[in-house]
Formats: C-alpha cells, sequence, structure tokens
C-alpha cells in the first residue's frame, strides 16, 4: 500500500533542504532550483498515490506510527501520522501549490544571491507544513505548527539587510506567538481532560460530554486563539500585510495554500470538539465576519499591488471563519481549496508585474501594460474574477456555500458577507484596471524594460489560472446539478461515534437561487462601477493626505490600527521595560551585586593594612587573641 510511505511525503523536502542548505555556497543554480522543485514533485505524485488509493478504499481513515516518541509515565505520545479525506487533499493542497511556486522562484530569485538559502527555506517550510497537515495527534501537529512560524520569520525577513523588512518578520514571529501560546495551554487542558492528545481519543471522549460544556468551551477557546494568529484574524491580523517585505513567492506560499490556512484545518481536524461548543462557534462567525469587512474596507484604497492582496487574504480567511462558525467545515474547506489556486495566481501574476517594473509594487505608477505582459494580465484577469465570486470561476462555488449557510444561521451575517463579496469585487478589479489599464505611468527606463516574464514564471501562472477557473466544479451543489463531491469525500472527517457535525443546507431552490443571484450582482456592480472609475475616466489614487476624503484616509492609514496597538501595547511595554531596565535591574539588582562586591573590595583594603608583614605585631595580635578567648570563656562558665 502507497499509503504506508506516507513518510516520504515530508522526507523529500528535508533532504532537499539538507541539501541545498549545506550545499547553498558550492552548488550551481540550476541544480539548486532543480533540486529545491524536484523534492517537492515527488512528494506530490506520492500524494496523488495516497489521495488515488484513500478514495478507492472502503477504509477512510489510516493510522501510520512511525516510531515511539514520548513514552514516560503516563504519557504516551507517539510519532505517527493519520491519512483521511482531509489530511490527503492538503497533501495535494502543499505539494501541488509549493511545487508550482518553487518553479516560479527559480526564475523570479535567478539574481539573488541568496539563491541557495532561499530555496533551502522553501523547501524547510513545506517539511514542517506537511508535519502539520500529517499529524495524528496534537504535538505533531504543534510541531509543524511551529516549524512553519519559524520558516515564515526566516523568509518574511530574507532580505533581512532592509530594517523595515527585517521587523516586519520580527512581527509576524512575535504576534504568532500570542496565538501559539494559546494553542499549547490547550493542548495542556486537552492531555489533562482527556488523558491523551491522539486525535482519535481525544474525539472518542469529546463525543461522551454534553453540548456546551465548561472544559471544551475552554480548550476550543484557547485552539481558536491559536487559529486567530496563525490564520490572521482580528485582532491578531496585522502582521500579514507586513509580511509583504518577503519575495513575492513567499507570500503566494505563506497566504495561499500553506501557513495561513493552518488555523483553518485545526478548528477542521477538530470539528466534533467545536461543534459542542456552541458560544465558542458563535465568537468564531462573529470574528470572521469582522475580519471579513475591516480588512476589504482596508483594501479598497491602498496602492500597493502586494497590499491589496494581502488585505484581500485577511478577509477570505474570514470567510473562512465565518463559514465554520456556521457550521460550513465543507464549504470552508471547499474555499481554502478555491483560494489555494486563485490567491497564488494573483500572488505569482503581482510579482510578474513587479518584475516587469524593475520591482515597482506602487500602482499609481503602473497602467496600460496588458500588451506587454499578455499571459500575465489574462491569467491576473482569471484570478480577479474567481476570487470576486463570478460564475463560473471557482470562488463562485465556494463563497456561496458558505454564504448559504450564514443565511441558514445568520441573516445579518449573511448581509455583511455579501457587503464583504461586493468590496472583494470593487477592490480587485480596481487593482486590475489601475495595474493593466490607461497610459503607462512609470519611467522612460521602466517602459523600454517592460516584457513578458520567463516561462518558468509564466507556466506555473497558466496552470493555477485553468484551476481557479475548473476548480468549483470539486463540489457544484444540487441546486446547479452537482452532486457536492468534496462534501462526500469529506462526510467521514465530520462523523465521530455516532455524532456528525457536517452542516446540511435546508433551503429550497428558489431561496438558494436567489441567494446567488444578490451575491453575483453586487459583484457585478463593483466591477462595472471599478471599471467606469479606474480603466474609463482613468482616476488615479490621490498621493497626498489632504485630497483624500475621511473614508479614504482611514482605509489608507488602515484605520490606524498598528498606531492604536503601539499606544496601548507596545509603548506601555516598552516603558514598563525601561522601568525593570532602570529602576530594577541596574537600581536594584545590579546595585545589590555591584553594593557587594564593592563592600567587599573597599573592606579588604582596610584589612589588607592589618598584613605588614611585622613577626612582633603578629605575635602581640596573637596573644591578645588569646587573652580575648580567656576572658569569654572565664565570663561563659
Amino acid at each position: 500500500m502507497i499509503i504506508n510511505l506516507v513518510w516520504l511525503v515530508p522526507l523529500f523536502p528535508l533532504i532537499g533542504f539538507l541539501i541545498n542548505g549545506l550545499g547553498r555556497n558550492v552548488l550551481p543554480k540550476a541544480v539548486i532550483g532543480s533540486l529545491g522543485s524536484i523534492s517537492v514533485l515527488l512528494s506530490f505524485i506520492v500524494s496523488v498515490g495516497i489521495f488515488s488509493e484513500l478514495s478507492a478504499s472502503e477504509i477512510k481513515a489510516f493510522y501510520i506510527p512511525l516510531f515511539d516518541w514520548i513514552n514516560t509515565g503516563s504519557v504516551k505520545i507517539p510519532f505517527a501520522f493519520q491519512i483521511d479525506p482531509l489530511s490527503s487533499i492538503m497533501l495535494l493542497i502543499v505539494t501541488g501549490i509549493g511545487f508550482l511556486i518553487h518553479v516560479y522562484s527559480i526564475g523570479y530569485m535567478s539574481h539573488d544571491k541568496g539563491f541557495g538559502k532561499f530555496f533551502a527555506y522553501l523547501n524547510l517550510f513545506i517539511f514542517f507544513m506537511l508535519l502539520l497537515v500529517l499529524g495524528s495527534n496534537y504535538v505533531v501537529m504543534f510541531i509543524g505548527w511551529e516549524g512553519v512560524g519559524l520558516c515564515s520569520y526566516l523568509l518574511i525577513g530574507f532580505w533581512f539587510t532592509n530594517p523595515s523588512y527585517a521587523s516586519a518578520a520580527k512581527k509576524a514571529f512575535v504576534m504568532n506567538r500570542i496565538g501559539d501560546l494559546g494553542f499549547l495551554i490547550a493542548i495542556f487542558v486537552i492531555f489533562t481532560t482527556f488523558g491523551s492528545v491522539e486525535f482519535g481519543d481525544v474525539f472518542m471522549g469529546a463525543a461522551r460530554l454534553e453540548s456546551g460544556d465548561s472544559t471544551l468551551l475552554l480548550i476550543t477557546l484557547l485552539l481558536f486563539v491559536g487559529a486567530i494568529g496563525k490564520s490572521a484574524q482580528v485582532p491578531l491580523f496585522t502582521w500579514l500585510p507586513d509580511a509583504m517585505a518577503g519575495p513575492t513567492p513567499v507570500s503566494a506560499l505563506i497566504h495561499a495554500a500553506t501557513m495561513v490556512t493552518a488555523g483553518i484545518y485545526m478548528i477542521t481536524r477538530s470539528n466534533l470538539l467545536f461543534s459542542l461548543s456552541p458560544l465558542t462557534m458563535d465568537i468564531i462567525a462573529v470574528i470572521g465576519i469582522i475580519t471579513v469587512i475591516l480588512a476589504a474596507a482596508i483594501a479598497v484604497s491602498q496602492t500597493d499591488i502586494k497590499k491589496v492582496l494581502a488585505y484581500s487574504t485577511v478577509s477570505q480567511l474570514g470567510y473562512m471563519f465565518l463559514g465554520l462558525g456556521v457550521g460550513a467545515y465543507t464549504g470552508s474547506f471547499f474555499h481554502v481549496i478555491t483560494h489555494a489556486f486563485f490567491k497564488a495566481l494573483l500572488f505569482l501574476c503581482a510579482g510578474s508585474v513587479i518584475h516587469a517594473m524593475s520591482n515597482e509594487q506602487d500602482m499609481r505608477k503602473m497602467g496600460g501594460i496588458r500588451k506587454k505582459l499578455p499571459v500575465t494580465f489574462m491569467t491576473m484577469l482569471a484570478g480577479t474574477l474567481a476570487i470576486s465570486g463570478l460564475p463560473p470561476f471557482s470562488g463562485f462555488f465556494s463563497k456561496d456555500e458558505i454564504l448559504a449557510h450564514a443565511y441558514q444561521e445568520n441573516q445579518l451575517l449573511w448581509v455583511l458577507g455579501v457587503i464583504g463579496a461586493l468590496l472583494t469585487s470593487f477592490y480587485m478589479f480596481r487593482m486590475l484596471f489601475l495595474t493593466f489599464f490607461g497610459e503607462f505611468r512609470g519611467t522612460q527606463e521602466q517602459a523600454s524594460h517592460l516584457h513578458e516574464s520567463p516561462k518558468s514564471m509564466t507556466i506555473p501562472l497558466i496552470v493555477l489560472a485553468i484551476l481557479s477557473v475548473f476548480g468549483g466544479l470539486l463540489n457544484v451543489p444540487a441546486v446547479l446539478g452537482g452532486g457536492h463531491w468534496l462534501a462526500s469525500f469529506m462526510a467521514p472527517v465530520f462523523e465521530h461515534q455516532g455524532l456528525s457535525t457536517a452542516s446540511v443546507i435546508h433551503l429550497d431552490h428558489s431561496t438558494e437561487y436567489l441567494l446567488m443571484g444578490i451575491s453575483v450582482m453586487a459583484a457585478l456592480i463593483s466591477a462595472i462601477y471599478a471599471y467606469s472609475r479606474y480603466a474609463k475616466a482613468h482616476h488615479i489614487p490621490a498621493p497626498d493626505e489632504a485630497s483624500r476624503g475621511l473614508f479614504a484616509k482611514l482605509s489608507y492609514n488602515k484605520f490606524y490600527i498598528d498606531e492604536l496597538y503601539d499606544a496601548i501595547v507596545t509603548k506601555p511595554l516598552n516603558l514598563l521595560s525601561y522601568f525593570f531596565f532602570k529602576v530594577v535591574d541596574k537600581a536594584a539588582i545590579d546595585g545589590l551585586v555591584n553594593g557587594l562586591g564593592k563592600a567587599t573590595s573597599e573592606g579588604s583594603k582596610v584589612l589588607r593594612l592589618l598584613q605588614s608583614g611585622n613577626v612582633g605585631f603578629y605575635i602581640f595580635m596573637m596573644l591578645a587573641g588569646i587573652v580575648a578567648l580567656l576572658v569569654y570563656g572565664f565570663y561563659n562558665i
């Protein structure tokens, strides 16, 4: 059985990391790029075999123990993998999208001095993400969880000689640690409650508890804190837009199919725990929809092409959490899949534009380049149509499923979700028209160097564009004549001990058609408005603050959330740190230690005067000591 060879999936990228890492200054770039890409391709091939075997098997969950890892007293944690529909699909996403990004990086990073180190980091990132996905327990998942956090720090700050890039990497690392602490405490509580961290044991024990149990509430809230940090939800979302400091392939890797979806994967994997905690589900839905609206409202005025896509990622992740919160586990995971296709495509297209524009990222200095970059334009158009939720592109099907569940649970959530879809369509088409339409607004030197990217970059774009167009066919709803293939395939993941956590839509077809129509009309209206404003009227965003309206100013400045965090968190912590440094550390602790040292030094200066070297003086002092002892003894008889 090829499933028993699942250990090869993470092994290949690990080997690629070791060879490229050790030989980064010796091996030719062609060898490094090929080795890094082939290692992930081999993992993808094995993943395809695993998926095919699992699809044909009547058994839908396989437990593959590798070795005993922790075995002391009552603590028994094996290093084992779990293969089921959820992990098998994630393997395809991580290795498939990861391979395309590796191939793209060969062309994009070809002139970078750190080429070998970059590919080593990419391979290590894939290795840890695969551990996160494959782990059969929360501890192995946590190893991968922390590993992708480390690699994101290394990749975001890859060009660390730029202080702002290094700061962005530190910000991502620190904000993720906040969420990771919640996840870690959750693991402790899980082990204390169930006596195990194995998914099977935990879910079996949880199935015996009543809905709303306080312990489950605590566990799920702590797990959700971990997901908020890793998947960039309010309030821990500000690190992700700053992560644009890394090379564009890093943005595509982190923002599309891997790190930021880890939180959604973890909650989907733990679906029984969350379904038994209705309050946590409500909190997830509210946080999700707030993130959708807030991030979309910021994206509508950004002028950096990568920042638009960054806030778009935050907003789309909000949709996934909205889906989780209303019980649409399959719909949320479906959006993970389609988002992996079109968001990886959009970031790589942005990288192609930046590459052609000599590293220019400001859309106000672009325009009129669609004829010079025809492949990039057509593929970015496909990605824009997909993320905007227009049929028959992939994003339409996954977003519609989430919105239908939201309507069924709470119509206010649905209304806000449609507003988010409207904003999404507007800022995406705004980006497309500012970048590719109108007159070229760059320099003469940039105009003379405008050219389509090499095939190593355009071929991944074409593949991802095809997936963005047809990816929605994985789960076509019954109302449109489909069979919900993805929902049927993943059904075993949502059934535990006779309990089913798979949410079912109970809307009649006419209502579903109406909901689809409203969502599509909202997206079309936004697209038409963006066309009339930016393509037809050639409006260019204002370069200065004074000429912007109130909302535009707030949006452009990200509603001053970073400044708010700086005022209420960073500055007080800095003042507290300064107090501890000056008063507690230097004055108290250092004063005590240095004071004892100084007292010893000064005292020794006095005592050493007694060491005169005069033998007569020593005899006198000895006699004085004897007399003193005799007197002391006499009075104590």
